[in-house]
């Protein structure tokens, strides 16, 4: 089930009804993304974005189980969204963070049906590392959003090993 992430000291994420007023003269970006949410390919990616013309994101992460997370993924999606967060509101984007089901695929779904976006990223590791690209996740959503853009970013290895 999709949650939004809590607040986290004095930089802490716009729920949902906030940023939805924050965007209304901006563009609704959704990110999808897991271990690729904070390499420099997608911050590099949403900060010429925001340079074209005001977006505000909001960071979706599913809660995929990890053997160091004994929490079902949610330790390690609110860490991945609070290192992303940083560095996109020290870009002066706003963010809203969510967590969504393990599936990423339900995770989309469950996002799509209940909020509208103008634009999507689907945030991958590499093809050789990558279990999204082995479902064709991004086509998968480019099917279900259609009419809306979607950009598939790819990180690299160093980038998410050093993230």
């Amino acid at each position: 089930m999709e949650q939004a992430v809590p607040a986290f000291g004095p930089r802490k994420c716009l729920n949902a009804q906030v940023l939805s007023l924050a965007m209304d003269a901006t563009t609704r970006l959704l990110v999808l993304a897991n271990r690729t949410a904070d390499p420099i390919e997608l911050l590099r990616q949403l900060v010429a974005r925001h340079g074209r013309s005001p977006i505000g994101v909001t960071m979706l992460v599913p809660a995929i189980w990890e053997v160091q997370d004994p929490h079902g993924g949610h330790e390690s999606a609110r860490r991945r969204l609070r290192t992303a967060q940083r560095h996109l509101q020290a870009e002066g984007i706003p963010v809203a963070c969510r967590i969504g089901d393990p599936d990423p695929m339900t995770a989309f779904e469950r996002e799509w049906a209940h909020h509208t976006y103008d634009e999507i990223i689907v945030s991958t590791l590499p093809s050789h590392l990558s279990r999204w690209l082995h479902i064709d996740l991004p086509q998968r959503i480019r099917v279900a959003a259609a009419g809306v853009p979607v950009t598939h970013v790819i990180a690299t290895e160093e980038s998410v090993a050093t993230g």
